[in-house]
């Protein structure tokens, strides 16, 4: 992937384009509606600030499967993703909170059930989240502190699963194939790739989907999770 050398700001603190990341983040970081893209070269870079458009590209221009697992650089169009989920004992009353940021826009999700488990709600958030993006021909980066959910993708253990009937490589049954089964066919349509961080250690982000997440599992008259208690 070509480096990014020149940073567009059309809507920040001082509007203009500057050639290091950091000095462009100063102008956009906690600013409300902020606008910026990156660009290999300055001529592209000065277009685009005289008409701040983020372009997709269109479906007939897809990339290939193997081609889609990719990063998002300073600057570069792209969707960032954070995602949190929990239950109340595990299993018992859980929720799953989402936070989307998306050419500066914000916006949060989340929702609860009367009975589940940690895992399950993990996996429900990142679900709920894609149903959402489907069809954006953007690049997503999401961010979640289960190792159960990154490295079911980033490994390759959910489509082995999968390729296996929903058995693990010893035989045993996978669970959560449910939710397991529509987060690989959402993944199939996406520029996705899946990065853990780190619970509780001062990422904003991902403090705000827990507080989304534990407020969603405490709440009232929540629905079934038929995927689990149908099966219980």
């Amino acid at each position: 992937m070509t480096k990014k050398k020149f940073y567009a700001v059309a809507v920040g603190r001082v509007p203009g384009i500057y050639t290091d990341w950091p000095t462009a983040e100063a102008q956009i970081k906690g600013f409300a509606g902020a606008k910026f893209k990156g660009f290999a070269i300055r001529g592209e870079a000065e277009e685009w600030l005289h008409n701040p458009v983020y372009d997709r590209r269109p479906k007939d221009e897809k990339p290939e499967a193997e081609q889609r697992s990719v990063e998002i650089e300073p600057g570069q169009t792209g969707i960032a993703v954070y995602t949190d989920g929990g239950c109340i004992n595990n299993p018992g009353p859980g929720g799953y909170g989402i936070v989307i940021v998306d050419g500066g826009m914000v916006r949060e999700r989340s929702g609860g059930f009367r009975l589940t488990t940690n895992n399950r709600m993990e996996l429900m958030a990142c679900v709920v989240a894609f149903r959402e993006l489907s069809g954006t021909e953007d690049t997503i980066i999401l961010h979640s502190d289960s190792s159960y959910v990154v490295n079911g993708i980033e490994k390759g253990w959910a489509r082995g699963w999968r390729a296996r009937g929903w058995r693990k490589s010893d035989g045993q049954v996978a669970l959560n194939a449910d939710l397991w089964a529509e987060l690989l066919k959402l993944c199939e349509s996406l520029a996705v790739t899946f990065r853990w961080v780190k619970g509780h250690a001062g990422n904003s982000r991902n403090e705000r989907c827990d507080t989304l997440a534990t407020a969603a599992a405490r709440g009232e008259n929540l629905p079934a999770d038929s995927g689990y208690e149908g099966k219980s």
